[in-house]
């Protein structure tokens, strides 16, 4: 026998309300069902990776500004006058040794560390574009290291008796680390073993190689910063260097290395195969 009007529409009126039960955040059988997560993937990665690279120890990240102003303060024992004084010794061993040191640790924080524990097997499996894990997890280390390096640049120079050059030591070191930090997750997706590929980037092939031939200083994040701060503040003239860009110049040629070494890292990401554990 046929239904009749009355029961399929009560039939009817059952079914709506159960599909409008089961709709996220509404409640089925006295349940509350899951919401769906919202929001940006790139902001989620960029707060992981701020929470990931803040070590437990918070002092240690006045490290960096305690080395920037000892070199401040050596920077007072030269007879030059103060900007040229701060660019040749605490503008020098900022972008030798704080820069650089600083960088490393965090860029080791956000790749290396985490692929040699297994634990990056999660992001990399999770439905988002490797671009995006990689452009999230750089901007998470800029935040960290803009927050570590641009106090001990303003520091270091104001130390040193020379803060008009805060400005540009801020803008160097922001610069510098951005170009270290892609380079380092190009090599924490490329290599097995990152911190020492990393230590021979920075001391092999800078810091020996980079000294003697212009065209690798050209392309190293520790010698173009310290070029864009020795340009920003006009400083003598023999501190610039033959064949390598000055001030706003060097600064646009580490972004193009921070966009090289980004691309990379995505490419290498693609290919990678993640370590448990075990490994």
């Amino acid at each position: 026998m046929p239904a009749s009007p009355e029961r399929s529409g009560g039939l009817c009126r059952q079914g709506l309300e159960g599909r409008r039960a089961q709709r996220p955040g509404d409640t089925v059988s006295g349940r509350k069902t899951a919401k769906r997560p919202t929001g940006s993937p790139l902001a989620a990665i960029v707060r992981y990776t701020v929470r990931a690279c803040v070590p437990a120890q918070r002092w240690l990240l006045l490290l960096p500004a305690f080395g920037a102003l000892l070199f401040g303060l050596l920077s007072r024992l030269s007879d030059e006058a103060a900007v040229t004084a701060f660019a040749r010794v605490g503008g020098t061993a900022m972008h030798t040794l704080v820069l650089p040191i600083t960088c490393l640790v965090i860029g080791d924080a956000l790749l290396g560390a985490e692929i040699r524990s297994g634990v990056f097997a999660f992001t990399w499996l999770s439905p988002v574009r490797y671009s995006t894990i990689v452009i999230g997890r750089w901007v998470g280390g800029c935040v960290i290291a803009a927050a570590t390096l641009i106090p001990a640049a303003v520091a270091s120079a104001i130390v040193a008796g020379a803060p008009s050059s805060a400005g540009p030591a801020a803008v160097a070191a922001i610069a510098g680390a951005g170009a270290y930090l892609a380079l380092f997750l190009a090599i924490g997706a490329s290599f097995r073993r990152p911190v020492v590929w990393s230590l021979v980037l920075v001391i092999l092939i800078e810091r020996l190689l980079g000294a003697a031939l212009a065209g690798i200083a050209q392309l190293s994040p520790g010698w173009l910063a310290q070029a864009a701060l020795v340009g920003l503040t006009g400083t003598a003239a023999d501190l610039e260097r033959e064949g390598i860009p000055h001030g706003w110049a060097a600064v646009g040629r580490l972004a193009l290395v921070a966009a090289v070494g980004l691309a990379i890292a995505a490419r290498r990401l693609r290919s990678l195969r993640p370590a448990s554990s075990a490994d």
